[in-house]
């Protein structure tokens, strides 16, 4: 074999990669599914099409169509690559001619609208330098992958990621990886997807081992799913259905999706008003059989090892996007409470003030939207996977991004499992980590890999009554679960499929106001405009059309930073400091009027398993 452009034969034919300077072999842009275009547009995955002679596999497969609204961009497609062939996968390597190493594959995030495994944060050499093979791969996203449409298959996104481990798994040995030993990992709407995969008939066998970091509690029933796409649809001028669908430039659906804002449709989407995002995998009885958390507590995933893991301050990232820092009233925090904590209102914003007796009224929204969207339907995975005696361990990430005053807000995890600080890692750890941050990074990267191997990562296996957790920080250590308050003011909820509610859709903020910052906030509307609604409605300065970055800066390429007169966005102010609160100012709102959020997510009487009465989860 050639050492510096290895060959392996895969099941479609050969495949030349390159061996990089670290000694790592990458073979990218290999297709696992023939391009979803055509008559096979939002159809099932169908395999890929073999070849003859030898493919070069240099160049990453060129990304799904997408939201323009991406933290991270993904990149234009490499010349010479067809723009349809979406479905792709890659493989970093120490050794091809290796046998039985333990595989890694990623599964990317981006609120299931957004994402693609060419992003320079994925660079899978540090990975692979744990003597591991790591596989990373493109799959549908946004209306491409989860609009629900009649007629044909849900979840086109999840059918991807199924036909991609099925790839892994038929060719994965090729490449020294060993079959029985993959473990998938994921980040945000990645982990999302894993917490699905856990409990989709379609992906059984398909994994031992599974990593879930920052699951959020989104799933959609059919009606809501449906009711957003028809959103969708009306934006794009199209009737709701799949011929419709399939003859529409992807991008005039992708646009349309962008316009489609979940804060226009409060009440009639319930919780799904708060989030940046109109997509989530849809709860359809057939590719999804059920949300996941009661399926696991009931033992469907008892088999397979589980890391399951958040950052300590999720939403931290969200307040910074949306301008809230440092502008939180409240009025706005009690809203919050009431539309987002598991009890009624009242109930709800007293529970969290005596829980946290400290906290102003920033730090209680902030707290509210990190328990609802992330923290907590992570937690509850974790101990529902112990409560059915799966194996799972469990962790917290507490170093805080240096930039910004973020805190360990979401999605730092990715460059520091990556070991890549490009782009996102850039964003929140400057031009150079520090020496603790590389350190953390390294020391997650051998509890990834052990885990991998042995399903030990290193750590004592989380149990009920005994809720031990690795705590990620300089200098890191193991301890009890360090969020005991929200633990016990969620302990009683149940996360389960967001239904469609009967209430109207009504408007969190002015549709004619919107700004096209990173996601669309619920948050913003026009100042001195009254929309006579009794519902939360802020108002301050408006975004203009402009990416906005962590430091108010736009983050496209060639476009001018903070505070130029072309970005309409000034760049961040200080304020007083307050102890204990790094949070610098941005863009001011006030709230106008507070109401109760309708929560068809909630089921106060739900139990775990057939015949059982409910219980605490953390007993």
């Amino acid at each position: 074999m050639d050492v510096t452009e290895p060959v392996v034969r895969t099941a479609g034919g050969l495949v030349r990669g390159r061996r990089g300077a670290a000694g790592i072999a990458v073979f990218r842009g290999i297709p696992f599914a023939r391009p979803p275009v055509g008559d096979l547009r939002f159809a099932a995955p169908r395999p890929a099409r073999g070849w003859d002679g030898v493919r070069e596999a240099v160049a990453f497969g060129p990304p799904p169509p997408q939201s323009a609204y991406a933290l991270t961009p993904a990149p234009a497609p490499a010349p010479g690559t067809d723009p349809d062939d979406w479905l792709t996968v890659n493989v970093f390597t120490p050794d091809p001619g290796a046998a039985g190493l333990p595989v890694l594959v990623w599964i990317y995030g981006g609120a299931y609208r957004a994402g693609s495994s060419s992003l320079p944060g994925y660079d899978g050499t540090p990975l692979a330098r744990q003597n591991l093979v790591l596989v990373t791969f493109n799959h549908r996203v946004g209306v491409e992958g989860y609009a629900h449409l009649p007629g044909v298959p849900a979840n086109r996104g999840l059918l991807d990621q199924v036909a991609a481990l099925r790839w892994v798994r038929e060719n994965v040995a090729a490449f020294g990886g060993d079959p029985d030993r993959v473990t998938v990992f994921g980040e945000s709407a990645g982990a999302g997807a894993i917490a699905a995969l856990l409990v989709m008939p379609d992906a059984v066998g398909l994994f031992r081992r599974a990593i879930a970091q920052s699951v959020p509690g989104t799933f959609f029933s059919p009606a809501l799913a449906a009711d957003i796409t028809a959103a969708i649809a009306a934006r794009a001028g199209l009737p709701p259905t799949a011929a419709a669908f399939k003859t529409a430039d992807p991008a005039r659906l992708t646009a349309a999706a962008d316009a489609v804002r979940p804060g226009d449709y409060a009440g009639r989407w319930g919780p799904v008003a708060y989030t940046p995002t109109p997509f989530s995998p849809v709860v359809d009885g057939e590719v999804l059989p059920a949300a996941p958390w009661r399926p696991v507590a009931a033992g469907a995933a008892r088999g397979v090892d589980l890391i399951a893991g958040h950052t300590r301050d999720e939403y931290r990232l969200f307040m910074h996007v949306y301008g809230l820092r440092g502008q939180v009233t409240a009025e706005m925090a009690s809203a919050a409470l009431a539309g987002l904590a598991p009890d009624g209102p009242a109930d709800a914003e007293a529970a969290y003030r005596i829980a946290y007796p400290d906290a102003d009224p920033e730090t209680l929204f902030e707290l509210v939207h990190s328990d609802w969207l992330f923290r907590m339907p992570t937690l509850h995975l974790a101990q529902a996977h112990a409560a059915a005696g799966g194996r799972t361990f469990l962790y917290e990430l507490r170093y805080p991004a240096p930039v910004g005053g973020l805190g360990a807000c979401h999605a730092i995890d990715v460059p520091l499992v990556f070991g890549s600080y490009l782009a996102l890692g850039q964003m929140l750890f400057g031009p150079e980590p520090p020496a603790g941050a590389v350190a953390l990074g390294q020391a997650m990267r051998e509890h990834w890999a052990a885990f991998a191997a042995a399903g030990d990562p290193g750590w004592p296996a989380y149990a009920p009554g005994r809720r031990l957790a690795r705590i990620f920080d300089d200098p890191p250590d193991v301890a009890s679960y360090p969020e005991e308050a929200s633990l016990h003011l969620w302990d009683q909820h149940r996360f389960d499929a967001i239904d469609l509610s009967a209430e109207p859709a009504q408007h969190l903020f002015n549709s004619s106001c919107y700004s096209d910052s990173l996601w669309s906030s619920p948050y913003l509307t026009c100042t001195g405009r009254s929309h006579g609604l009794n519902r939360p409605v802020l108002a301050g300065p408006v975004l203009k059309t402009r990416t906005v970055g962590f430091a108010g800066a736009d983050l496209r390429p060639g476009r001018p930073g903070a505070g130029h007169r072309r970005n309409g966005v000034r760049a961040p102010r200080r304020r007083r400091h307050r102890p204990g609160a790094d949070r610098p100012g941005g863009i001011g709102v006030a709230l106008r009027g507070t109401a109760r959020r309708s929560r068809p997510d909630r089921d106060r009487g739900a139990d775990l398993g057939a015949g059982r009465n409910r219980r605490p989860l953390h007993a």
